[in-house]
This record gives C-alpha cells, structure tokens and sequence, in this order.
C-alpha cells in the first residue's frame, strides 16, 4: 500500500514541474475538505452526514476578483451507496455562474483495509453575464449582447479508492464541452471549456502520539493548457489543532489553519500570497471552511479527518 502512495506522489511531483497555473475552474486552498465538487465519488465516504461550507474572496483589492462560495452535503443512504448535492457560487467581473450537482456513488471493497467508490455526478450550470459591468480592454465587449440565465448541463464521473489513512481519486467533473467565461492578459470573452481531469491523493502518519502528519496532492489537466498543481503539508496536534503550507505551481503559496472544536465541528482558513505579478495589487486571498459531521454519539469520531 505505502509503496503505491509513494508511486502517485513521484507521479504528481514529476507533473507538479510541467507547466503553470492557469485558473478554469473555480479554485480551493482546502481543497482536501471539499472534494466532492471534483470527483462525485467522495459522496458519502466518510460514513456518515457531513456538511461543508466554504467561502473564498481571492485577490482582495482587486475589483472584479473572483469571489466563491460553496455549500454541499453528503451521506451513506444504503448499503455501499452514497448521495451527495453540491452547490456553488462563483462571480467573476461580469460574470456570475450558479452550480447545482446531485452526486452518486457505489463502494465496494477492495481488500482488509481499502475500499473503490465509483462516482457519475449530473446537473448544471446557470450562467449570467453583463458586459456592461467593470472596466475592459478592449472597450467593444461592453457593446455585446448579454447572456441571462443561460442553462449548461453537467455529466462528469470519478473513481475515489480510500482507507482511513489515505486515498487516491480520479475524476472528470465534466464530460461535455460548455461555454465559460475567461479572462487574461489580453481580452474577457467566452470560450468552449475543455474536459478537466484531477489526481488526488493524500496518506497520513503518525510522527508521535500527539502529532499527526499529512502530505496531498492535487493535479489538474486540461488539454491544451499548463498543469495545475497543488501541493499540501498539514500537521495535526492533539487531534484538535491542524496547521499547514501549501504551494499552487506558479501562482501562490499559502498558511492553513484549522480547529477541530468537538468531534462534530471543524473550522478552517487559508491565506494565500499570490506570485505572480499580481501581488502588487492585492493583499492576498482568504478562504474559510466549515464542516459538519453527523456521527453516532456511542462510535464517536475515532481520529479528526484531514479528508
């Protein structure tokens, strides 16, 4: 088992160094708390009702930074099967985006101490645009015609294989080419969106009995553009206390922190320093998590999840 984590890891490392960010998808720090908006088969994995929150303002000072928030629940609701519903909200300058996806999984066993979930997710995107909101370079967008309440289908499917001290999932969000709103160096516009393929993983260690160590990955392809990967190491004290760098290649580095305040209540925050020219004209990104789990008062929660 160890052997196959250190495997993906040298895989992610080596593809970590490919290429630069490039942000498509909406983006998180604490991505290891809310996988589910990536690979359908997290729903119900941890075993019992679990509920995140997730707020993130990215850039602060910089107008029309995206700003996302994101809210989903998941839970077993028979044997070997799970049901998750994610929701998020993302504004863009001109854009505003609303996702809505209902999430399925089926788990089955994979040895003494391992399980493989198969994941298939199904919903949509609602996309507004107003091109006459902020500024622009080149000044004929504002000129064009705006987009309202236009509906765009999501199929996407994944493969999450899981222990309670490490795991590795691959997904495809979605699976059918939709229009997304872009911007860069050189115009806002609206382009078809290619099909994204994330590698997750992550494994735990004990490095004492009161300190808990935990290094995950995740890399994300999309043809034709430059990797994006990040990169996480979080310490965990007391079963209570985590703290964390991060590194996302090209684009930031980042400080976790999270408290576990009873067996049901977790809180996080990530800050994150941008690299890139861009921080000259920001004073960073900030991003809150909360999490709720619905555990059987007599089993408890045997050791705080990093995942």
């Amino acid at each position: 088992m160890i052997k196959n984590i250190k495997i993906v890891f040298t895989i992610l490392g080596l593809m970590t160094f490919c290429g630069a960010l490039a942000q498509q998808d909406p983006q998180y720090t604490q991505y290891m708390y809310n996988t589910m908006t990536v690979n359908s088969a997290y729903a119900g994995s941890l075993g019992h009702l679990t509920v995140t929150g997730l707020i993130r303002t990215q850039w602060v000072g910089i107008d029309g930074a995206p700003d996302t928030q994101s809210f989903s629940l998941d839970t077993p609701i028979a044997k070997n099967l799970g049901l998750g519903i994610s929701i998020v909200n993302e504004e863009i300058g001109p854009m505003e985006e609303q996702y809505l996806d209902a999430n399925f999984s089926y788990t089955i066993q994979s040895g003494e101490t391992h399980k493989l979930s198969f994941g298939v997710k199904g919903g949509g995107r609602v996309l507004n645009i107003d091109w006459t909101k902020g500024s622009h370079r080149d000044p004929d967008v504002q000129f064009r015609e705006n987009i309202t309440n236009k509906f765009l289908p999501v199929v996407g499917a994944g493969l999450y294989w899981h222990g309670e001290r490490d795991y590795i999932g691959l997904s495809v969000p979605n699976f059918l080419t939709r229009e997304r709103y872009t911007y860069d160096d050189i115009a806002d516009d609206l382009i078809n969106e290619r099909m994204h393929l994330y590698l997750i993983g992550g494994i735990v260690f004990d490095l004492s009995a009161h300190t808990k160590f935990k290094p995950v990955a995740m890399v994300k392809y999309v043809a034709g553009a430059p990797l994006i990967a990040d990169i996480s190491a979080n310490f965990m004290f007391n079963d209570a206390i985590t703290l964390g760098v991060s590194y996302r290649t090209s684009d930031s580095v980042s400080a976790i922190a999270g408290l576990q305040i009873s067996p049901m209540f977790m809180v996080g925050y990530a800050y994150d320093y941008t690299l890139t020219d861009l921080q000259n004209y920001n004073s960073g990104t900030h991003e809150i998590v909360l999490r709720f789990e619905l555990v059987n008062r007599k089993k408890g929660l045997k050791s705080p999840r990093f995942f």
